[in-house]
């Protein structure tokens, strides 16, 4: 059983947290003594890209001795370098104007279309379809066995992550976001999809929502027309940007309890913690916060992308594996940088990217390398760099799916041509001759497929 938490703070503290947005950059203390330019540039970017940081990371987790290059920082303050030259000094030249909010919204928006906002097939492929043929808002059913669930409620986070391939989630813009309140609807799909093992819920962060409102999503999954939804998932940043949500948050122990009761009728519940640099775990409420869920049961994944000017650095991942198998959570991912948003400042060439994950594993001991990557999450499916090697005189990238839109390609190895520049699949070519790879015609398929239905 589960115990209530004695690791309390004072009454102000246990408050909702507070948060700072763009028309607060110039009210954040620590952004004061930083000169102006650098203030303006902020400005610049955070009107295309959303910014949202909180005291905590701003007390906790940053190191203001070691700004513009602590990784934190990087993590949560917006850069000059997330917008392209060009879109940066369109905005930048109509901010220098004092222009009114409408004329900054609407260039906003025409950059904000440039920047792939949801990438993959997101919109386009994974929203699945009722019986009548409308699509399921707030779903995404992209593989098999794992159906990914948008609650209203959480599509926010304690903190923003600049990289964040969700950033569409956070601008206003309704018809980019995916959510739903239509609890009733995701448990009739659920019931009627018996080969769906998961539910991930996802965000934006559900960690956000009040736990009434979590509960009233995960409490019917109880039910015995559920049996076949094994695991529960809950991807979440909270255990960074606010591990109070699991320790002294007023409904904490409400929350800590709903997750036993999940465990206790055995589902699997898995915490799909957003992980990005070990300086996330050095606070003594994150590890409690740890604690507390590994009590009642629930196993605690790891995942994260790789990223330039925050983890670019194989001792920084293999500290962070160690640090994070030392507290029992077990190192699950490392991505690679989607094709949306900020890419151009963050994403590694898949030939580094490599050569660091190969390094960092190699620092680790075996419970550490259950970490999976470089991994990219394209539209076809989750592929894993497996190495650079040399076939019949042809460099070539050994590649795999560890999930994909058809199970049939799953652990099929295929390879690519060597490209020191590339950063993502669509930039790489088959190799040996082959002027597709296996997978392609049946995608493109399944593309067309979904435009005539949509």
């Amino acid at each position: 059983m589960s115990q209530t938490s004695t690791l309390k703070q004072p009454a102000s503290e246990t408050a909702r947290f507070k948060v700072y947005t763009q028309r607060d950059l110039d009210r954040i203390a620590p952004l004061t003594g930083l000169p102006k330019d650098l203030r303006f540039e902020m400005q610049v970017v955070s009107s295309v890209l959303p910014f949202r940081v909180n005291q905590y990371v701003i007390d906790e987790l940053v190191d203001w001795d070691r700004v513009p290059e602590d990784p934190i920082y990087q993590l949560t303050f917006p850069q000059r370098g997330m917008l392209a030259s060009e879109m940066y000094e369109r905005m930048a030249t109509l901010l220098r104007r004092d222009p009114g909010k409408a004329e900054v919204q609407t260039l906003a928006r025409e950059l904000r279309a440039e920047l792939n906002p949801h990438p993959a097939g997101q919109m386009q492929m994974n929203i699945p379809l009722d019986d009548a043929g409308n699509r399921l808002n707030g779903l995404q059913h992209k593989y098999r066995e794992t159906v990914l669930f948008f609650p209203s409620q959480g599509q926010t986070c304690h903190s923003y992550c600049t990289f964040c391939f969700r950033w569409a989630q956070f601008i206003g813009d309704k018809s980019l976001r995916m959510a739903t309140t239509e609890a009733a609807a995701l448990h009739r799909y659920l019931e009627r999809h018996h080969e769906v093992s998961d539910l991930l819920i996802t965000g934006g962060d559900p960690m956000v929502m009040k736990t009434k409102h979590l509960v009233a999503y995960l409490e019917p999954l109880l039910e015995s027309r559920f049996a076949h939804v094994q695991t529960i998932r809950i991807g979440t940043k909270a255990l960074t940007f606010w591990p109070q949500r699991f320790v002294s948050d007023e409904d904490a122990d409400e929350l800590i309890h709903m997750f036993e009761r999940l465990v206790a009728a055995g589902k699997h519940l898995a915490i799909m913690a957003h992980y990005n640099h070990w300086q996330e775990l050095r606070t003594a409420i994150a590890r409690h916060a740890i604690a507390r869920l590994r009590d009642i049961g629930a196993e605690i994944r790891s995942q994260g992308p790789l990223l330039a000017h925050i983890n670019d650095h194989a001792n920084d991942w293999a500290r962070l594996w160690r640090e994070q198998v030392r507290l029992g959570i077990v190192p699950y991912y490392m991505f690679v940088e989607r094709d949306t948003g900020a890419r151009a400042w963050f994403e590694v060439p898949l030939a580094r990217a490599w050569e660091i994950y190969r390094e960092a594993i190699q620092q680790v001991s075996g419970l550490g390398r259950t970490a999976r990557g470089p991994s990219m999450s394209a539209g076809p499916g989750k592929v894993e760099i497996q190495g650079v090697t040399e076939i019949q005189g042809e460099r070539v990238f050994v590649l795999r799916f560890v999930q994909a839109r058809n199970p049939d390609w799953v652990q099929r190895p295929f390879f690519a041509r060597y490209d020191e520049q590339a950063t993502w699949l669509d930039q790489l070519q088959p190799a040996f001759g082959e002027e597709l790879f296996f997978f392609e015609k049946e995608y493109r398929t399944m593309q067309q497929a979904r435009d005539i239905i949509d």
